[in-house]
Order: C-alpha cells, then structure tokens, then sequence
C-alpha cells in the first residue's frame, strides 16, 4: 500500500481539500486498494474539527467526499509510516523536515511542485484569502500531476 499525507498549517482547508480530492481521483482510477490517502495539520488549532466550511462548500459544490474528515496533527511517526508527505506550502515544508531531521523518511514535496509550469509555488491558505476556489484549482492540479507522478514511480 502506497500511503499519501496531505499537510497544511491547521488541517481545515488545504491539506483536508486535498485528501478529498486526491481520494476522488484515486477512486475514479480504481487504486484505492493500492493508495492510502490522509490528511494532517503542523499545528494542534483545530484537532478534533471537520473540515472549514469553506472546504466543504467547494467539495460539495464538485460533488466531492469529505466524509469522517476530522483534523489531526501531524505526528513523527507519520514522517516514516508516508511515503509520500505532500506540503501546501514552504512553511509546512520546512516544519517536515526539522521534525524528520535525520530521519529517514518518504518524497517531501509541496504539491505545486507537480505542477511546474504554474507560477504559484504554494497554495495559498483560504482560511486568510478566504479564495477556496482558487485553492481548489490548484489544489486539483496539483492532486491529478501527483497522481501521474505516484503512478509512474510506483509502476501503477
């Protein structure tokens, strides 16, 4: 089983939106059996909480799933247990990697570094935009270009 950790700053809009998402595509192409998708947050803000209304409103209005999403935060053992640790920003980036440290872990990559050809290098955190449709369009970018990318490194 290939295991995909979304994160974010409080595991309410992006990295939640991406699990969905990605959960989504992964179904669609029949992998769930193959690919574990979860989601997780640096900071302890929002433990407990559904995803940010914004999110759910956009994965609605997209007919996406977001069902038993709860936020948690992320642990040092989800930086061995994922072999992929997907970040949303150079920020929850770097907090991976001072918790890793030596560790070895899985790819620590942000999501747009999937998508190359866009000029945004982080998704931007809806919880201060308050642009969830922006954060969808590259959120979903960003999840279907990981997707190709898991697919091809994994021989999928």
């Amino acid at each position: 089983m290939i295991k995909v950790l979304f994160v974010c700053l409080g595991n309410i809009c992006r990295s939640p939106m991406a699990e969905a998402i990605f959960r989504d595509l992964v179904n669609r192409e029949g992998l769930s059996e193959k690919i574990s998708i979860d989601s997780a947050g640096t900071g302890n803000w929002h433990v407990g909480e559904p995803p940010h209304e914004g999110t759910r409103n956009i994965l609605k209005e997209n007919r996406i799933s977001y069902e038993g999403q709860k936020a948690r935060q992320v642990k040092t053992k989800d930086l061995t247990d994922y072999d992929y640790i997907i970040g949303m920003d150079a920020e929850n980036i770097g907090n991976m990697h001072r918790m890793a440290g030596q560790t070895k872990t899985g790819v620590i990559a942000r999501l747009m570094d999937f998508v190359p050809e866009d000029d945004n290098e982080d998704v931007p955190d809806p919880y201060f935009t308050g642009n969830f449709h922006e954060v969808y369009d590259l959120v979903t970018a960003g999840c279907e270009r990981l997707l190709i990318e898991i697919k091809n490194r994994e021989s999928l």
